[in-house]
């Protein structure tokens, strides 16, 4: 009978500290940075060497990858339509890219931001292409991280819930755990 109530009162407790969790954090899954980047990303660029060759880049199906491949970071892979025009003429390219960032908490805008965000890989199709690709790759790692530095990836709304308003109100920074983004509410 012992074990029984020792059972009971030990899942009681376990069920309180989840509770009490909620009270000091709010967490941000990566589904919900990726639903919220598929609806407002609108990454469109124009970049390169004037009257050399000049691309119009579009950034699409952006997905993140929260502290997985690597701690404290933020992974995201996506798709990129290039239409460039050279001393060669107009031609088409397009690109697999993997990003890396470090995310940022901006209090005052409520908003979760990635930070030196660099291009980390891509691949190019057709592969002929490379070659002009890797003399705009510097400018296009540039544009993305002017970008992201503007862009949130994540805004808290407290619209959502009452535990998002307070993230809102209370946020003591930033904490990245594999597959979400922790908002804590205390020091």
């Amino acid at each position: 009978m012992k074990k029984i109530l020792m059972g009971v009162a030990a899942l009681i407790f376990a069920g309180a500290l989840a509770g009490c969790n909620q009270l000091t954090q709010y967490s941000v899954s990566e589904q919900e940075v990726n639903d919220y980047l598929l609806k407002h990303n609108n990454f469109q660029k124009q970049i390169g060497v004037p009257g050399l060759v000049d691309a119009n880049i579009v950034l699409t199906q952006l997905q993140s990858q929260i502290g997985r491949s690597e701690p404290g970071k933020v992974m995201l892979s996506g798709n990129a339509k290039v239409d460039i025009t050279s001393i060669l003429g107009p031609q088409a390219a397009e690109l697999q890219l993997t990003l890396k960032a470090q995310p940022v908490y901006e209090r005052e805008k409520g908003a979760i931001f990635l930070k030196e965000m660099e291009l980390v890989d891509y691949k190019v199709q057709p592969e002929k292409m490379d070659t002009v690709m890797k003399a705009l790759t510097p400018y296009l790692n540039q544009s993305l991280k002017a970008y992201f530095d503007q862009q949130p990836v994540y805004v808290l709304n407290p619209d959502n819930s009452k535990t998002e308003a307070l993230a809102r109100k209370l946020a003591k920074g930033l904490e990245v755990k594999p597959g979400q983004l922790v908002i804590p509410f205390t020091d």
